[in-house]
């Protein structure tokens, strides 16, 4: 039995400033660095045989940091189906420009609607569809394997990882948090 250990990248500028990030490439702050570092701390005394990051450097630069201490990872894999929800059109924009530009409801409806799409960006259905795929080939891959693979990723994919190896209801899903400073753990 393989195990899996994800987590969020530490928090970037654009988390600090409450902007919707999507596939922009927001940088770490000192804090995301320290989140990471703390994630390096709870996994220190773990094993871990491969590695799995998106292309986005939060996702990288936290990546790096937690690996700094497992020279027995050989294989890091860049896969970006666990890439944050594209927020389209939000990109870039403020969550309060979006409030005042057009109602609270929309903003919620656009941040946590499960099959809801701001303009020319992802619904956390479609991000679901993408990250199932990438479960089925962990599956396939590793199942069995007796592997150890950290996975740095981000909120809306874990989010989506969660539902699925949870078995958690829609509801539950659109209402989590998902925090910098923790890992979550599965077996495959």
């Amino acid at each position: 039995m393989s195990t899996i250990y994800i987590f969020r990248h530490g928090q970037t500028e654009f988390n600090r400033d409450q902007k919707f990030t999507g596939w922009l490439d927001a940088k770490l702050t000192d804090l995301g660095r320290e989140q990471a570092q703390t994630i390096a701390g709870l996994l220190v005394d773990k094993v871990i045989n491969l590695a799995y990051q998106t292309r986005l450097s939060r996702s990288v630069e936290t990546l790096d940091i937690v690996l700094k201490s497992h020279p027995e990872c050989r294989q890091r894999i860049t896969d970006d189906r666990l890439i944050e929800r594209s927020y389209g059109d939000l990109a870039g924009l403020t969550h309060q420009e979006v409030i005042n530009g057009l109602s609270i409801g929309t903003y919620e409806q656009w941040h946590r609607g499960f099959y809801d799409q701001p303009p020319g960006g992802e619904s956390f259905a479609d991000v679901e569809n993408r990250v199932m795929e990438f479960i089925a080939d962990l599956k396939t891959q590793y199942s069995g394997k007796n592997l150890v693979i950290a996975i740095s990723a981000h909120g809306n994919s874990i989010r989506l990882f969660r539902k699925i190896m949870e078995d958690a209801s829609i509801e539950e899903t659109c209402s989590w948090s998902i925090p910098y400073d923790k890992y979550y753990e599965y077996r495959i």
